[in-house]
């Protein structure tokens, strides 16, 4: 048992995972360090927020000088499906698992540890859940790291090419979901909208742009949520 849900295990199994994020964080790191923040800043923040959309929102936000509210707004709107894996992870940990030790799980729950820890027939100890997270965070880090030196070093024109691929990272994430869901395509396609609506229209340029975000995307979101309602059924397929 232990040679299936122990330390070792979770390590092997996250090394994909790991090696992934390190070329994704890698592209963020360029991303960070063009928009003004420091190497030790940009690794900083992969090492203690494990989330591509949140860390692309958030750093232009602190950029820019927007306050705690917006900063913190934005992450609870963007990363809050965090809260519905976790609490359906929480349901396949091992009765050994304490609280404190939920609380770390909980930390490094992405998308993809989830998608893996799930995988898992028996139930999860923290061991296994601690190697499982371990490989991506030093993947997510280190690769923020080097994309954060490669920024300071490489001629612009090579910063500029790599600072498009985290916004290539977020369409890969998108688009699968519209291709399955109308209503996430019409979601996304609203919030567009509204987005450029903040962009161009006078009044609304004067929203800080986390506001903006955060506004486009409740709107959006609770709109499609009233007019195309996703049934049970429609939900569990969209998971598997």
């Amino acid at each position: 048992m232990k040679s299936k849900t122990g330390f070792k295990k979770g390590i092997f199994d996250g090394l994909p995972i790991c090696i992934g994020y390190f070329s994704v964080s890698f592209a963020f790191g360029v991303f960070a360090v063009a928009q003004g923040l420091g190497v030790l800043e940009a690794a900083l923040i992969s090492l203690t927020n494990l989330t591509s959309a949140g860390q692309l929102a958030g750093v232009p936000i602190i950029c820019s000088g927007g306050g705690p509210v917006e900063l913190a707004l934005s992450q609870l709107v963007i990363n809050s499906r965090y809260v519905f894996m976790s609490a359906s992870l929480s349901q396949r940990l091992d009765e050994s698992v304490t609280l404190p030790q939920r609380f770390i799980i909980a930390f490094g729950n992405t998308d993809e540890i989830f998608a893996v820890a799930m995988s898992n027939e028996t139930s999860l100890k923290s061991t296994y859940m601690y190697g499982l997270i371990l490989t991506p965070v030093i993947g997510w880090t280190l690769g923020t790291l080097a994309g954060a030196v490669a920024g300071n070093v490489l001629p612009q024109i090579f910063v500029s090419a790599l600072g498009v691929a985290i916004y290539g990272m977020l369409t890969a994430v998108v688009v699968p979901q519209v291709k399955k869901s109308r209503g996430a395509a019409l979601c996304a396609a609203f919030a567009v909208v509204l987005g450029c609506c903040f962009e161009y229209i006078p009044p609304l340029k004067q929203v800080p742009g986390g506001f903006s975000v955060i506004i486009s995307a409740v709107i959006a979101a609770a709109l499609l949520a009233v007019l195309m309602p996703v049934s049970g059924e429609e939900d569990a397929d969209a998971q598997s």
